[in-house]
């Protein structure tokens, strides 16, 4: 395990406001470490950076909405040049579902899980490619979710933009891999916060904000490909993924992922 992975120095986190976002903020803050933490509600973010600083972290805010895609570019350059960020976690997003009768997805909300959670995302990385690619080290961590390994129903538009965001980081991998850039793909399963109490559905082997930052913290020192848990919800979307969807889809039924 290298120095750089494990005692990164200076760390961005988008959606810190979020149960893993605030949990993955408190997990890396401490003395000689400085913090870049992204997010929209401005009373819940200052409560995070309050408590990151009394654990002697250096905190730089980052309000701003990732749907401009210009001024959080810009905004990222001004910082990286200033404090060079050896990790970046791109963890922000929102999510959406087909509502309790099954109506349906409305064309705003859709595109809005597109553009933050993954239009957002490209935005955050692009510029630190560049960056880190110069300077032939860094990390980037791009939280996904296990539902990219096989859509549920539920929750399509989230589904898409998580599988979207699992394949980039896949390949950014391989491309930046040989440059000195880590890339990693985290897929939580259900992780209790705000964001998953609106899932309409079962939410089996609920884990706490905290227990899921120290196993992602855990897996970007080993530099894994991918950090998906717990388990057995892990292997079993992953083996909905082999099967022919025809029958994915009547496991699902019976475990209720449908209406």
């Amino acid at each position: 395990m290298s120095e750089r992975l494990r005692n990164p120095r200076t760390i961005l986190v988008t959606g810190a406001t979020g149960g893993i976002g605030r949990a993955l903020a408190l997990e890396y803050a401490g003395p000689g470490r400085t913090l870049i933490l992204g997010g929209r509600d401005r009373e819940r973010m200052e409560e995070v950076e309050s408590l990151c600083r009394s654990r002697g972290a250096g905190v730089i805010p980052l309000r701003l909405e990732l749907r401009d895609s210009g001024r959080l570019q810009e905004s990222l350059i001004r910082i990286d040049h200033q404090n060079p960020i050896d990790l970046a976690i791109v963890n922000a997003g929102i999510t959406s579902h087909i509502g309790p009768d099954g109506e349906g997805e409305s064309w705003p909300r859709i595109e809005a899980v597109i553009d933050i959670n993954l239009k957002g995302a490209l935005a955050t990385v692009t510029p630190l490619v560049e960056r880190m690619r110069a300077r032939g080290s860094g990390q980037i961590a791009l939280v996904s979710s296990l539902s990219a390994w096989f859509g549920l129903p539920l929750t399509p538009a989230y589904c898409a933009s998580k599988a979207g965001l699992k394949a980039y980081g896949e390949a950014l991998r391989g491309w930046l891999a040989p440059r000195g850039v880590s890339v990693n793909v985290i897929l939580p399963g259900f992780v209790e916060s705000a964001m998953s109490r609106q899932f309409p559905g079962p939410r089996p082997f609920l884990m706490s904000p905290e227990e899921a930052a120290a196993r992602i913290r855990r897996g970007l020192e080993r530099d894994r490909a991918r950090i998906a848990f717990p388990f057995p919800l892990a292997a079993g979307m992953w083996a909905l993924a082999l099967l022919p969807a025809a029958a994915a889809l009547r496991i699902l039924k019976r475990l209720n992922y449908t209406l």
